[in-house]
């Protein structure tokens, strides 16, 4: 892996460490990089990336891109990983409003 990619690599890593907030230090991401291989016809998107990202109460993520680039495999898979968080974490936001709400409701009925 050339300097240029490895930098490149991690900027992306750092701000998926940003959307993890106090998550990232008990989280593990992996990154596979390499040229994609097994095509009879080779395409043009020869080169893939691969994000596996898993941290303690969350959904294990993963994301994959084949692109021209390096770095515009490795920029496609990083946002697909920040989507997938930024979903989690509706569905969790989601989930403790309507418990909320239904505790609140439960206590205007006991009154």
């Amino acid at each position: 892996m050339t300097p240029e990619v490895s930098a490149y690599l991690d900027e992306r890593i750092t701000y998926i460490q940003k959307m993890l907030a106090g998550d990232a230090e008990l989280a593990r991401c992996e990154v596979e990089l390499g040229r994609a291989a097994g095509d009879q016809h080779h395409s043009n998107n020869m080169w893939r990336a691969e994000f596996n990202v898993s941290y303690p109460g969350g959904a294990h993520i993963r994301a994959t891109n084949n692109a021209e680039i390096m770095n515009t495999a490795i920029e496609d898979a990083k946002e697909e990983v920040v989507r997938q968080l930024r979903t989690g974490k509706q569905v969790s936001r989601r989930f403790i409003r309507k418990s909320g709400a239904a505790l609140k409701r439960l206590m205007r009925l006991g009154e």
